[in-house]
């Protein structure tokens, strides 16, 4: 029933509106209750003479009070909604279909308010919800059919439902629909809304369009805006070359990029524009040397509507683009180490500052992996390392060479060469000689070396020639001034073959005395293609390594996920079997990019609604309020009328009133705590600049607010306790503690973040576990207490903390944990420890495997039962909380240097261990 723009949800209460004159007549026939005044024998000598007295009735002002209680509390229970909106229009259920694939990440909050506020409709209505997301999750090729919810399940799977980084399958969501409506499992006349990310997926919108539209009224919603997209990065001599791309023809625009390392900090900031009516725009962002190997990833700049990433905004690069480890062949290091003369030793200042360099004959550098292997002159190889050699090119290595006597005085063919050669060499002064030295001829177009400037100073002595040939034109990258090769490349098979003409160092040349030399040499190693397979047949597959989320942001990989082909790599599309990310080994891994395959992004072609906020405001919540509110008062007049709070100097009866009057209020604000605070948006909002530089400003320990009042509280209690012996004992500058949502808070600012499990803990949505492993793969580190060995110490067996965190940690990417060893680190940190007692003691303390390579060795997982927060608890006033069993004081002071050395080892990591070898070291170099 609607009036105007107020909603009666449940019309039929507002019939007991009519029973309120009854009720007036009622209230105004009783009589109050009679004053209590205490008996005085005085008084039963007045009023001896009978008189007709009239007898009280309640005042009509009162009566008018409590009849506007019970008519405010018939309201209120007939459910009044201010702009509830028209009702759903069909008698059905509800069925929400949401995108949740790449495109609904920036405006991904938007999706799910309104997405619950139609969910809250669904509720005041009595209707159940079918949630339908259209992008599969990870792992599952399939979808899977929805269950009819109750509104507050809806509220809950939306909750835990997260954008996906791969495109919406809208094409399954019409197959599976379509076979339950035909089995009778959807129901007929549904109400529909379609929370669209605004982008078209083809035939396929339509198709299901018109499938929804069979089962039901539909109303499709969306963004005004669509995301930007970067595709794949091209890595040149200049720099990095990517394009924008915008869905929406507008104004010009400019867009931010962020370049990022491995690590995910920025390095560097570029500008893209859009002119006006432009819809892609090319962007080259140009870096310095000592930068362009530390680029892990490009990325969007996120402003305005963008509430977050996503998966398209962020292209990630691969080894090929990043450092690439170089290999010196050479079976005499010392002798080519000899300072200004030896060829290693213009090598190695060339390529060092910036670059990973390793030295060795063909045979031990081939185990190695490598993208540039250096083969001067004066380096002999076997036939066999030939062959090694013309495999490794041949499978993306890029193998640069110099001239020298031993090239010179070669005969026959030599496949490790880019062109011909002419035995011999040509001299200054000789047979095929120049009057004077030759300087360099500007670079061709073609060149990799094309741009760098050529020093008038640096000139020529003596070369190789090249035999004339009809290629030999486009296989020469650089000239001397009449024009014979001074460098020749040439492309084999994925790799390159590189030959200077000259020596590698200043005996034919003043080459390497120049900046040049350093210049040439890394304008070739931009062209390598990177490790080629990291020394695995090309059939072997790459495992992933790191993936991205729905946000674009950089997450640990799980196992379940299938390696890929490195055959197939390049045209592999993303998808939850193969999401984007990092696949193959360290310093072998090659990027798959959403947006490397995906089609150009345009707006869905379907009548589209914006989204928008609900304006809906119910009343029910604060007619009651105030109800009560009036009840409360009604109790305190009805006290004064009674006398109960005329007098004064009567304790008993003042007693006795203030009891009343505290019920009475006590009733009033457990129903204002019943009362939904009013917010404009109830979703999590991001972090404000302010906000992260203050979290970043001061160390904080952290904890897991779990939802159970003393458990949360014992375990602020206990890093506050902790907190105090640090700044004590140790010179760390800690915060206040702070409790962390998983579900809202962003863990990065906290170095360590105590977890108590408890049985009644609740299970983690996916936004928590993607949170949770993104953090335990950026370094952090958590403490996971059962506080269960009081239990276990008695019956033995897994306790019931124990066991619950088997259960909630079922998605978390845990690796393989021991007990910790003697010579642990955690063992002396800070203090020298044989044991580590909480409240209780004898329980295992559990650590990752010391001997994983991931940050640097340092546990990011650490499981005890000992209950340390409750050994570590004070008050404000430092006295303990509880006692601790069987140690006493000895015990609680064992517990705190446990934690001390918990704190100092997740913020120094493994330093104290790497001291124990400075002896060691300073005695193998001599010191």
């Amino acid at each position: 029933m609607n009036f105007g723009n107020l909603s009666i949800l449940v019309p039929g209460l507002l019939a007991a509106f009519i029973a309120l004159p009854i009720l007036w007549w009622l209230l105004r026939l009783t009589p109050p209750s009679p004053k209590r005044i205490h008996f005085p024998a005085i008084r039963l000598l007045f009023g001896l003479i009978p008189k007709e007295e009239t007898p009280h009735r309640t005042p009509w002002w009162l009566i008018l009070l409590r009849v506007s209680i019970a008519a405010l509390i018939i309201a209120a229970l007939s459910h009044p909604v201010w702009n509830a909106g028209e009702n759903l229009s069909r008698p059905g259920s509800m069925l929400l279909v949401v995108d949740n694939g790449w495109a609904a990440a920036p405006h991904w909050s938007q999706t799910s308010l309104m997405a619950e506020n139609l969910i809250d409709q669904a509720d005041r209505e009595g209707r159940t919800v079918l949630l339908v997301p259209t992008a599969p999750a990870l792992g599952q090729a399939a979808l899977t059919p929805p269950d009819s919810l109750a509104p507050a399940q809806a509220k809950a799977a939306i909750a835990n439902l997260v954008p996906q980084p791969w495109t919406n399958r809208r094409d399954l969501v019409e197959t599976m629909l379509r076979q339950m409506a035909e089995n009778g499992a959807l129901g007929q006349d549904l109400n529909i809304t379609w929370l669209s990310d605004g982008t078209t997926g083809g035939d396929s919108d339509k198709t299901l369009a018109a499938q929804l539209g069979t089962l039901g009224a539909l109303r499709i919603v969306g963004p005004r805006d669509l995301p930007l997209i970067l595709r794949p990065a091209k890595v040149d001599a200049g720099g990095l070359n990517l394009q924008v791309e915008r869905a929406m023809v507008g104004a010009s625009q400019a867009v931010g990029l962020r370049v990022l390392d491995a690590e995910g900090r920025t390095i560097s900031l570029a500008t893209a524009r859009f002119a006006a009516n432009q819809n892609a725009v090319e962007a080259k962002i140009e870096l310095p040397l000592e930068l362009r190997g530390r680029v892990g990833a490009i990325a969007l700049q996120q402003s305005g509507d963008a509430e977050s990433g996503h998966a398209g905004g962020i292209v990630l690069l691969d080894d090929a683009a990043g450092s690439k480890p170089i290999g010196v062949i050479t079976d005499n290091a010392t002798a080519a180490r000899q300072p200004l003369l030896g060829e290693l030793y213009y090598v190695e200042r060339a390529m060092q500052p910036f670059n990973e360099l390793r030295v060795g004959n063909v045979s031990t550098l081939a185990k190695q992996p490598l993208a540039v292997m250096i083969l001067p002159d004066g380096s002999n190889i076997s036939d066999s390392d030939r062959v090694s050699l013309a495999a490794w090119v041949e499978a993306g290595g890029m193998l640069i060479r110099f001239a020298g006597e031993r090239l010179a005085l070669a005969a026959g063919d030599d496949n490790l060469l880019p062109v011909r050669l002419r035995q011999g060499d040509r001299v200054l002064g000789g047979a095929l000689s120049w009057s004077a030295p030759a300087s360099l001829a500007p670079f061709p177009t073609a060149s990799p070396f094309v741009g760098l400037a050529t020093p008038k100073d640096v000139t020529v002595n003596r070369q190789v020639l090249a035999q004339p040939d009809i290629d030999l034109g486009s296989r020469t990258w650089a000239r001397l001034s009449d024009g014979t090769p001074l460098v020749t490349g040439t492309k084999r098979g994925e790799g390159y073959i590189v030959l200077f003409h000259v020596s590698a160092n200043t005996a034919w040349s003043n080459l390497a005395l120049s900046g040049l030399y350093v210049e040439m040499l890394n304008r070739l190693l931009l062209l390598a293609a990177g490790v080629p397979n990291s020394g695995q047949d090309k059939a072997t597959p790459l495992p992933p390594s790191q993936l991205l989320d729905g946000y674009g942001r950089l997450v640990v990989a799980p196992t379940s996920i299938t390696p890929l082909s490195p055959e197939d790599f390049k045209e592999q599309r993303t998808g939850p079997l193969h999401p984007p990310g990092l696949y193959g080994a360290q310093q072998a891994r090659r990027a798959l990019n959403l947006t490397a395959t995906l089609p150009a992004v345009s707006p869905i072609s379907l009548p589209t609604e914006p989204l928008a906020r609900s304006t809906a405001i119910d009343w029910k919540p604060w007619l009651l309020l105030l109800a009560a509110l009036l009840l409360a008062g009604d109790c305190l007049i009805g006290l004064y009328m009674r006398g109960l709070l005329s007098r004064g100097g009567r304790g008993a009866a003042l007693g006795q009133a203030a009891k009343a009057a505290s019920m009475a209020l006590l009733v009033a604000f457990s129903l204002i705590a019943t009362v939904p605070q009013v917010r404009a948006q109830d979703v999590v909002q991001p972090m404000s600049d302010e906000e992260i530089i203050a979290a970043a400003e001061t160390t904080h320990l952290a904890y897991v607010r779990t939802g159970i009042p003393n458990v949360d509280a014992t375990s602020r209690a206990g890093l506050f306790g902790l907190t105090n012996r640090l700044l004590e004992r140790t010179s760390a500058d800690m915060g206040e503690p702070v409790g962390v949502d998983l579900n809202v808070d962003t863990l990065d600012f906290y170095p360590i973040l105590y977890w108590p499990i408890a049985g009644s803990s609740q299970a983690l949505g996916d936004r928590a576990i993607t949170e949770i492993n993104r953090y335990l793969a950026g370094g952090g580190m958590i403490l996971f207490d059962t506080a269960d060995q009081n239990v276990v110490g008695i019956t033995g067996g897994l306790g019931p903390g124990a066991m619950r965190l088997q259960e909630i940690t079922g998605g978390l990417e845990i690796p393989p944990l021991a007990p910790v060893a003697a010579d642990h680190v955690l063992t002396r940190s800070f203090y020298l420890l044989k044991d580590f007692p909480g409240r209780w003691v004898g329980g295992t303390l559990w650590v990752e495997n010391s001997q994983s390579r991931v940050n640097d060795g340092v546990a990011s997982v650490i499981v005890g039962s000992n209950d340390y927060a409750s050994a570590w608890a004070m008050d404000d006033y430092g006295q303990p909380l509880f006692p601790v069993t069987p140690g006493g004081e000895r015990q609680r002071e064992f517990a705190y240097r446990f934690g001390v050395n918990l704190v100092m080892y997740a913020l120094t990591g493994k330093y104290k261990e790497d001291q124990v070898h400075v002896p060691a070291i300073l005695e193998r170099l001599g010191q």
